[in-house]
């Protein structure tokens, strides 16, 4: 891989960098984009926003501006309110909402209120988190098993496009499909080519209401376990270290990590249905 990210031209005339990637079959992970980054003060204020909101995802802006002034910042609202919207956490609703709604795009009912979740494959979901590193952030997105909580698929990026949510979902279906797939409203999950590929394998689509933090659970208990187990002791400088990082921690989770609602199991195991005696 070492080789072929050689031949990237960053600032080639007629391709961008996602079509070269994709021409020499490298994921925009493998790539190791630089970061997104902002000031040195408004990042460190984005790591603080990034703790306190993993621990209370129900905070809008004003109360997290509200917090921080607590804490002996003197920041006003509007640039906090322009910092959680850059992290992609949502300043109105009590949700993360790192993929902006399209209001052109078509939106589909939630099916999971009263679903009785019993075998892997049958649910399926997908969500993108925020993940810091010294100097600039990155997005990490993440295809999960909702039976089993085994994290199928994942990719990381320095900007809010439908391309790296694709790749996650292409790695994801080259395991197995499912009956319902899971998102939020986001403009990635509601693009048209997210949208048609799972219609073309016949998928249902499930969206989460606006506004609710926890119709994709799971998933969000997938962010914490991540962020508290690995992200914040690690303390990333480059994108590749965040790489290396989340997939070491990832390959953990799946294979070692224990769930107690999962009878002590790993998601491997009940995924793949082994070892559950």
């Amino acid at each position: 891989m070492a080789n072929r990210r050689d031949l990237i031209e960053p600032a080639h005339p007629k391709l961008s960098i996602a079509r070269q990637c994709e021409l020499l079959g490298i994921s925009r992970s493998g790539y190791y984009y630089e970061p997104a980054t902002e000031s040195p003060f408004n990042l460190m204020l984005m790591r603080l926003i990034d703790e306190e909101y993993t621990r209370f995802p129900f905070y809008g802006s004003p109360r997290m501006t509200a917090w921080l002034r607590r804490e002996g910042y003197a920041i006003n609202h509007k640039r906090i309110e322009r910092l959680m919207r850059e992290m992609g956490i949502e300043g109105l609703h009590p949700k993360r909402n790192l993929s902006k709604s399209n209001d052109e795009h078509r939106k589909y009912p939630y099916l999971l209120a009263d679903l009785k979740v019993e075998r892997p494959d049958q649910v399926w979901s997908s969500d993108i988190t925020y993940i810091r590193l010294a100097k600039g952030f990155v997005y990490l997105v993440a295809v999960m098993d909702w039976y089993s909580r085994f994290v199928l698929s994942w990719e990381i990026s320095n900007t809010l496009d439908t391309h790296f949510c694709m790749e996650a979902l292409e790695r994801a279906l080259a395991k197995g499909r499912p009956e319902i797939f899971n998102t939020d409203q986001g403009a990635q999950f509601t693009s048209s080519s997210f949208i048609s590929r799972l219609s073309g394998e016949k998928i249902r689509i499930s969206m989460d209401g606006r506004g609710r933090a926890f119709d994709n659970i799971f998933i969000e208990r997938l962010w914490r376990s991540v962020k508290y187990e690995e992200v914040y002791l690690k303390d990333y400088e480059t994108v590749m270290d965040a790489v290396t990082g989340i997939g070491s921690y990832l390959d953990l989770y799946n294979r070692e990590r224990l769930h107690q609602s999962l009878g002590y199991h790993t998601p491997a195991e009940v995924y793949f249905s082994v070892n559950l005696n």
